[in-house]
């Protein structure tokens, strides 16, 4: 079927192999449409929420020990502890999530997974610095606002790693 036939024909007539054969050709709400129907993504974002809680309890573990036990600075501790939760997540992705999604070596997913990685942990960093700043009561609970900066971050990051760094 040509493309040009397909981006007039409305989503309900295309067949599986039409969305096959011509999926980066359609509308970007045909494309959505498609994806929202397979159930496979569904479980695909089921596991990529149980390896987020993973990395997120790393995250956030990681920066109490920084701070309270170590005694650093948040501004250092978020990086190493961001780090950490980076280092569990790509693993974990790597190995459960995304494993039939291998159209690169593992390094250069690696490298693909710590851009978008780097990406989300540039707004999660200003959300924190933000917070403790202009908000007195995260001044004194940098814990939390990192683990709420944490969580308004996931959609960057997994669109980033699913569409990106791990896509098929």
């Amino acid at each position: 079927m040509p493309a040009d036939t397909l981006s007039e024909m409305p989503a309900e007539e295309l067949t599986a192999d039409d969305l096959t054969t011509a999926v980066v050709e359609l509308p970007f709400h045909h494309r959505v449409r498609a994806g929202v129907s397979k159930s496979e993504n569904w479980l695909q974002l089921v596991r990529f929420g149980v390896v987020g809680v993973s990395g997120y309890i790393v995250n956030t573990v990681s920066f109490w020990f920084c701070l309270h036990v170590i005694g650093l600075d948040y501004k250092v501790a978020l990086p190493i502890a961001y780090l950490a939760g980076v280092v569990n997540n790509f693993t974990w992705n790597s190995r459960w999530t995304f494993t039939h999604e291998r159209e690169s070596h593992t390094a250069v997913q690696g490298a693909k997974f710590l851009v978008v990685s780097t990406v989300a942990f540039g707004c999660n960093y200003g959300l924190v610095v933000a917070g403790v700043h202009w908000i007195h009561w995260f001044s004194q609970h940098k814990v939390v606002i990192n683990a709420l900066s944490n969580i308004m971050v996931i959609p960057v990051n997994f669109l980033g790693q699913k569409l990106w760094s791990f896509k098929k």
